[in-house]
């Protein structure tokens, strides 16, 4: 059985990060198996319209102007007219949002319930209880899932965190986790530095990946260890900080900046490296620490959220996210690569090709695929009536405003006035490429 799938999130390259990289190698993956997947994002500077990617993934870059922090603003109708006419152009069954943070993600899963369609819903990071932004936040997940047929998280302690703050029914909630792809990251232990030690930093530069704790630990580690050298990449509002530091320190010559990198350059970075660093104060899951162990780097990390979920013990320094804590474990993976007692970076490659593949992956949201495509089609009473558990009951005046705007344009723009797309002929540019 075979799918039409829309992958819908605010966050898509060019930017970069994991929810990123998880919608693009999925949608890959899955285009392989026979499905046809499109994706759907907000525009990017000059990158608006459709564009093709690799094996034809045709991504729709909406003219749709950011509101904050890669996002646009959570209107809920204003983008209806659009988002059914790319729905019914290209013959899409199931809408598949990701991110918490992505209010189109929200919309389109909305748009998608009130048109009949199946909707899922991938959750890529944790959040707390206790402030102002994380009661908002839980509230507004919890009404979104309210209708949606099936939840996915990357982890563990991720699916309890949605279950908690969404109360959504655990059994339509199920645990895939991220991967990476070891073909790419594949160690060259030749690029390090035999006289000097290489502490590698891959993160975007904001207050949840701990970027404070690293500022003060390159100052400790740098003082205590003359042969220490790191290599951040990455950017983000917090990125002063790190400037700060190396001015005060004087460390210009062993601490370099190298800002955001595309993707495809990240290995390269990663194989000049002997110890990653990872400082987040909390994570669903982390992709970054899983690539650095297939390049072959010894791990230190902050024990937080799905991360002890990751890797296994002997491939990763866990501590808790203070200073005292991380240059404790980094000592550690210090004297154990001056010791050699360090697990090979080949091993470490084979054994991640092991744990994290997008074939596990793609496979197993197959299966989710295959399960909510059997579902019943709720109406709208039924659906209304979900939203109500929310307790948020003036919402139903916007999903009954979306459904009334819905059934207008079925007047105003008719399907059948609606150009459907040929789907991409892979077989044929396959016969192509061969010839």
């Amino acid at each position: 059985m075979f799918h039409k799938i829309c992958m819908v999130s605010d966050f898509f390259f060019p930017n970069m990060g994991g929810v990123e990289e998880h919608i693009y190698n999925l949608s890959q993956c899955l285009i392989q198996k026979g499905h046809k997947v499109v994706i759907m994002t907000h525009s990017y500077e000059d990158r608006v319209g459709v564009r093709y990617m690799t094996n034809g993934l045709k991504v729709y870059y909406l003219p749709i102007k950011v509101f904050y922090n890669q996002c646009v603003l959570p209107t809920m109708v204003c983008n209806v007219p659009l988002i059914r006419y790319i729905i019914i152009r290209e013959r899409i069954e199931i809408i598949h949002g990701h991110s918490a943070f992505s209010a189109l993600a929200h919309e389109a899963m909305l748009i998608g319930n009130l048109m009949g369609l199946k909707t899922i819903f991938t959750d890529h990071s944790l959040f707390g209880f206790a402030d102002a932004s994380a009661v908002i936040t839980n509230k507004f997940i919890q009404i979104s899932l309210a209708d949606c047929n099936h939840c996915i998280c990357v982890s563990h302690i991720g699916k309890e965190n949605t279950v908690l703050r969404a109360k959504v029914d655990s059994k339509r909630v199920s645990v895939i986790p991220n991967a990476v792809d070891t073909y790419s990251f594949t160690p060259d232990p030749s690029q390090r530095s035999k006289s000097q030690i290489t502490v590698v930093v891959v993160s975007r530069l904001v207050y949840r990946k701990g970027v404070d704790l690293t500022a003060q630990i390159i100052a400790d580690l740098c003082l205590k260890y003359k042969e220490v050298l790191f290599l951040i990449a990455g950017d983000g509002p917090k990125r002063w900080l790190l400037e700060e530091i190396r001015e005060r320190k004087g460390l210009q010559d062993r601490v370099t900046l190298l800002g955001s990198l595309e993707h495809s350059k990240v290995r390269d970075v990663l194989i000049k490296g002997d110890i990653f660093l990872n400082t987040s104060l909390t994570e669903a899951y982390c992709m970054a620490i899983v690539e650095a162990a297939a390049c072959g780097l010894l791990v230190v990390s902050t024990k937080v959220g799905g991360i002890p979920e990751v890797l296994p013990e002997d491939l990763i320094y866990l501590t808790e996210p203070n200073v005292p804590a991380l240059m404790k474990g980094l000592d550690k993976a210090i004297s154990d690569l001056k010791e050699g007692k360090v697990v090979c970076p080949y091993e470490c490659n084979m054994r991640i090709r092991k744990y994290y593949n997008w074939e596990n992956v793609s496979s197993r949201t197959e299966v989710v695929y295959h399960r909510v495509s059997q579902e019943s089609t709720k109406n709208l009473g039924q659906q209304l009536n979900g939203y109500l558990a929310s307790g948020v009951w003036p919402f139903l005046l916007v999903v009954s405003l979306t459904f009334l705007i819905l059934h207008l344009y079925e007047y105003l723009v008719p399907r059948k006035d609606i150009d459907i797309v040929k789907d991409y002929n892979h077989k044929l540019q396959r016969k192509i490429k061969e010839r």
